[in-house]
């Protein structure tokens, strides 16, 4: 009966421990929002994780619908929540679509990617 009882701690264990080792970063939510139309230029683009990101290694770029990229700051977690990476535009858009891609490190060091589009309205 021990040996059972150990033998099943052990396989949840294992279980829990690789359900975490999986775990990667991915996006939930993003400001401006994926896919969304805003009414003027945002000062900054969020993005909310799974979980949290190592900033040093994760970023964030903005391109025009043309391929131009927008000049952005360096990409920053939020002190409050370091699953918010932040990347400040250094100059307003202009009305018209662009292009945000991602890459984030999570914190037990899994990287993913992605990528979406929003438009500023004129």
């Amino acid at each position: 009966m021990k040996r059972a009882m150990l033998f099943a701690a052990t396989l949840l264990l294992a279980t829990g421990l690789s359900s975490a080792a999986m775990a990667h970063a991915v996006l939930v939510k993003a400001v401006p929002p994926v896919g969304g139309t805003v009414s003027a230029s945002p000062a900054d683009i969020r993005i909310t994780f799974s979980e949290g990101v190592e900033p040093r290694f994760s970023k964030i770029s903005v391109a025009a619908a043309d391929g131009r990229a927008i000049d952005t700051g360096a990409a920053a977690v939020d002190p409050a929540n370091p699953a918010i990476l932040i990347v400040p535009l250094k100059t307003a858009l202009q009305p018209g679509s662009y292009k945000v891609s991602w890459h984030a490190v999570s914190v037990d060091t899994h990287s993913t990617q992605g990528n979406f589009s929003f438009t500023v309205k004129p």
